[in-house]
């Protein structure tokens, strides 16, 4: 008896420490994926004098989810969900968080502050939406699609930015 009690504790201490094993692990995996989308943000925004976005678990589920639904097309269309939002594919599975990021910031080149405005013919929204001021939090996800097409990405943010006639900064 007190050795089959033995090998249930065993038993019951190894799911255990497997389960937080595995739990541990994806914490890892979630925080290392964070500071990947974070760091280049919160670079951008450095450089026009805003604060710092902090990861929001909440927000990265959102993303996580609606990036699920991207995994089988890819399709480069926005959730209209609660929040602002930022979407990249790459074809290939190469991309890193920082190329998506970097993508956007590249267009900071092509919005005048003095106008409030993109230059004629450029994307810049993309951009604006990172360093809005009031956007505070920042979920983001990743996923391969199906048959290794490519990669998509999407950032979401909270508050949501890139209001009609309201400067970013």
């Amino acid at each position: 008896m007190s050795t089959l009690l033995h090998i249930l504790l065993f038993l019951c201490v190894g799911a255990a420490t497997a389960t937080a094993t595995a739990t541990a692990t994806a914490s890892a995996r979630s925080s290392s994926l964070a500071a990947q989308f974070l760091v280049p943000h919160n670079a951008a925004r450095a450089a026009v004098g805003e604060r710092q976005l902090v990861w929001d678990e909440r927000i990265a589920r959102y993303a996580r989810w609606y990036a699920a639904q991207r995994r089988d097309d890819c399709a480069l269309e926005h959730s209209d969900g609660p929040y602002g939002e930022n979407i990249f594919w790459g074809s290939g599975t190469g991309w890193t968080p920082s190329d998506a990021v970097q993508a956007w910031v590249g267009e900071a080149r092509w919005y005048n502050p003095r106008s409030n405005a993109c230059a004629y013919g450029q994307e810049c929204g993309h951009y604006t939406q990172m360093v809005w001021r009031k956007s505070l939090r920042l979920g983001c996800a990743v996923v391969v699609c199906d048959g290794g097409r490519g990669m998509f990405m999407t950032c979401n943010y909270d508050p949501p930015g890139n209001y009609f006639g309201e400067k970013p900064y």
